[in-house]
């Protein structure tokens, strides 16, 4: 039997294609700048082909866009996502502002971050690799330093392993939890979790009433933030994205 064709609605499409975001891509049909097979589309959820129909967008063919795959180090105060109805920055500031940005196509994140935290965040428009990452049977490390109020001791980090329930009853735990540093009014905690779940640092240690001023994710399996800039983004190498598939399996 021949391999089976990928049907998928036509802005999600051009998302995979790495054209623009499944949004853009909404409004670009909606507005009549779209063709498939020679024939206008309003309807973003006709079906495609995605290896055998033609997508034109005002007149132009779109391809395919070679597979592209960064590391971001994203600002405390930024924003996940591609735009942002209460004006904040988002992470797409930081490729706009590249020399490099004219030669990408659209890129999503693989998962988020929230607006307070920081660190290694994936892109890419491999959006099967993106599923890959983020699917718990992959059970890729995420590593991140978090610093809390107070000082702590194991009784903390035992706590995060053994796993506790949340107020909305969501069971949470740590794959690892050790204490890195302590100041006098502070301590720095590494968490290790092999799922991601909503805010699930945070939701933990509000559930144990400890104050998170700092959290930063500083490892996903085996690719590390190094000394990437902040608001900087730069390639994986291949030695990088084979890791990451490796721990996947």
């Amino acid at each position: 039997m021949g391999r089976q064709l990928r049907n998928v609605g036509l802005a999600r499409a051009l998302s995979k294609l790495g054209y623009c975001s499944r949004s853009q891509a909404e409004d670009l049909i909606r507005s009549g700048c779209v063709q498939l097979n020679g024939s206008v589309k309003r309807n973003p959820q006709t079906p495609v082909l995605l290896e055998r129909d033609r997508i034109t967008v005002h007149g132009t063919p779109i391809r395919p866009a070679e597979k592209i795959y960064l590391m971001l180090n994203k600002p405390r105060g930024v924003v996940t996502t591609a735009s942002d109805e209460k004006g904040r920055p988002t992470i797409y500031s930081a490729l706009r502002n590249s020399a490099l940005n004219n030669d990408l196509p659209w890129l999503a994140p693989v998962g988020r971050l929230d607006k307070a935290s920081e660190g290694v965040l994936l892109l890419t428009n491999d959006s099967e690799w993106a599923a890959a990452v983020l699917s718990p049977e992959s059970h890729l490390q995420k590593t991140y330093h978090v610093q809390v109020s107070g000082v702590r001791n194991a009784e903390l980090t035992d706590a995060l392993v053994k796993g506790l329930s949340v107020s909305d009853g969501e069971f949470l735990q740590a794959t690892e939890a050790r204490v890195l540093r302590q100041g006098h009014r502070n301590t720095w905690l590494t968490i290790v979790l092999d799922e991601g779940r909503n805010r699930h640092i945070r939701r933990m240690l509000q559930q144990l009433d400890i104050e998170v001023l700092r959290l930063v994710r500083v490892a996903i399996g085996p690719l590390t933030l190094g000394n990437l800039a902040k608001g900087a983004y730069r390639p994986l190498t291949i030695e990088e994205k084979s890791g990451i598939d490796g721990a996947m399996r």
